[in-house]
């Protein structure tokens, strides 16, 4: 197994200390003794849009995309990119209608906006909710997909690489949303750069493999040998037809999974909630061109992989314990080929995009603990102090909670040969059409009631299990001009997973409004927020940005579909 050199600790070692040392200076030169709990949650009006945008991608880009969006690259090719391009199109639509509605109405949380719009039953169903998820889901995949990772480049137990990382993020973390979002600049610098190294790497070898030199003879040669992995939009008859259903990806469930993630989520939206509305655009624009760019450096090193692997290369070393050919080991199998230095420095790019997902995670588990139930639940006289001391005492448990599932579950949920960050998409992908349709309609339609709020939730997470399951149960073959496809490996005719989500969004917003008129019949009151036309008008250099970032987006898909 190969190791990482003296040379490599060194780099990474100054790459520690630097983020600590930044983080710490960072504490000291904004910190207040007096800082209230929203100011430790959110940094209150104290972040850049640099670091709103450096943030939200430091926190959104972590071990799911480079092991996970590397291993589906190495097994379907560019068409996992419509996460990260359809997000950059997402993002935009976020700043406009969503984040104003959000600011206008001094909404800091998501269970708070819920409560201000609904009732604090929804408020409060939906903050355990998130909690259960953020822990269940999100925690435990991070940390394990990430330890995967740095145990196959190190050669350190898995088990030390958990219990690492986990340290590492709350030491970060205890410092409050200022220090996540100022040292998430530094970390989307290094995991950008290393990942570019990456890349590079894994052209120049494919060059080499054909007696050429150069990465851009290296992309037209993966291009040329590797074309099945270079379509955007697969047909029914694509062996990976089930994870990326077609037009699906543009016009269907992906809309819903990229929307409920970058707009109604506590974890995304908290770092644009402390800003003014120029500010958080402005931020949110810049993580859109970010995103632009991310599969240069996380699906591109993984069809790179496939094509080495094709020639010969990396068979011992993407072997799982049991012989399964493991995708989640293609991006690691790639950074052990970097030399001295520039492998310390991969891995250290690693680690900051672990970390600072980590972190961010943990934040905001504090931030819906400490502020949405403990405080409107258990005691609502507390103090600031009290609220502050209570959110480090829940970050340090949630991701004591985060170890122990990644110990005892990770490898049956994401290893042996499973797609990571497949596996994180659809099983978060049960909740968001509910919780999707319950703010869309929260925001826009003022008869929304509290009673179909609940049912979005509760029904949708139903639905979902009933579409997941009902084809192990019944004979569905007679839907495939429907858009139910056979999973070969199962024999039965089921729904892919995106597909699934769009259809359980439209059964949701028909049972709200169904349920909403009947409420209103009764003479349900409803809280309608504030809400205006005024609210979604763009300054030019805004507008002018959000049309480079289409006018990209609509470049990309042509050429590639």
């Amino acid at each position: 197994m190969k190791t990482l050199s003296n040379g490599d600790y060194f780099v990474f070692l100054i790459y520690f200390v630097v983020v600590a040392a930044y983080g710490y200076w960072i504490y000291k030169r904004k910190h207040d003794a007096d800082a209230t709990s929203k100011d430790y949650f959110l940094a209150e009006g104290s972040l850049t849009w640099w670091a709103i945008g450096a943030s939200l991608i430091a926190s959104n880009i972590s071990a799911e995309q480079f092991i996970g969006t590397s291993g589906s690259a190495f097994k379907m090719g560019l068409a996992i990119s419509t996460y990260e391009w359809m997000a950059a199109a997402t993002l935009i639509i976020v700043a406009i209608f969503f984040i104003p509605i959000y600011l206008r109405n001094k909404i800091f949380t998501m269970p708070q906006f819920l409560n201000d719009r609904y009732n604090g039953t929804v408020a409060m169903v939906m903050a355990i909710f998130w909690l259960l998820l953020y822990i269940v889901v999100n925690l435990m995949s991070i940390l394990y997909l990430g330890a995967l990772a740095i145990s196959g480049i190190s050669g350190i137990n898995i088990i030390w690489c958990i219990l690492a990382l986990a340290v590492f993020a709350v030491i970060i973390t205890l410092g409050g949303m200022k220090v996540i979002g100022y040292t998430d600049v530094i970390q989307v610098f290094v995991l950008i750069l290393g990942g570019l190294v990456a890349t590079y790497l894994a052209l120049n070898l494919i060059s080499e493999k054909s007696g050429t030199t150069g990465m851009w003879n290296g992309l037209n040669i993966m291009r040329a040998e590797a074309s099945d992995h270079f379509h955007m939009i697969f047909d029914k008859s694509n062996p990976n037809y089930m994870e990326m259903p077609g037009l699906s990806v543009l016009i269907g469930g992906m809309i819903i999974v990229n929307l409920n993630y970058w707009g109604c989520n506590q974890y995304i939206t908290q770092r644009a909630l402390g800003a003014d509305l120029k500010t958080a655009r402005g931020g949110i624009l810049f993580a859109a061109f970010l995103k632009l760019l991310m599969p240069i450096i996380v699906v591109i090193p993984g069809i790179a992989v496939y094509l080495l692997y094709q020639k010969g290369m990396f068979h011992q070393e993407m072997l799982s314990s049991s012989g399964v050919t493991d995708p989640n080991k293609a991006y690691p199998s790639l950074l052990n080929l970097l030399p001295t230095g520039l492998k310390g420095l991969s891995f250290a790019a690693l680690t900051a995009a672990i970390v600072a997902s980590l972190a961010g995670k943990a934040n905001s588990i504090a931030t819906i603990f400490t502020l949405d139930i403990y405080k409107k639940a258990i005691n609502p006289d507390a103090t600031d102090k009290r609220l502050v001391s209570l959110g480090k005492i829940s970050v340090g448990v949630a991701m004591g909670l985060g170890v122990i599932m990644s110990l005892l579950i990770g490898e049956q949920l994401m290893g042996e040969g499973k797609q990571g960050f497949q596996y994180i998409q659809e099983y978060t992908g049960f909740v968001s059409p509910g919780i999707f349709a319950m703010f869309i309609l929260g925001f826009f339609w003022k008869k929304a009631t509290s009673n179909a709020a609940l049912f979005a939730t509760i029904g949708g997470f139903i639905f979902s299990c009933f579409f997941k399951f009902l084809p192990q149960i019944a004979d569905l073959s007679f839907l495939a001009p429907f858009g139910f496809s056979k999973d070969n490996g199962k024999g039965v005719y089921e729904i892919p997973f995106i597909d699934r989500m769009g259809f359980v969004f439209v059964l949701c917003v028909i049972g709200m409004y169904i349920i909403s008129m009947i409420d209103q019949a009764k003479g349900v009151k409803t809280k309608g927020l504030e809400v205006d036309a005024s609210m979604f008008k763009t300054s030019r250099a805004f507008t002018a940005g959000a049309i480079i970032v289409g006018g990209i987006i609509v470049a990309l898909y042509s050429f590639f579909w």
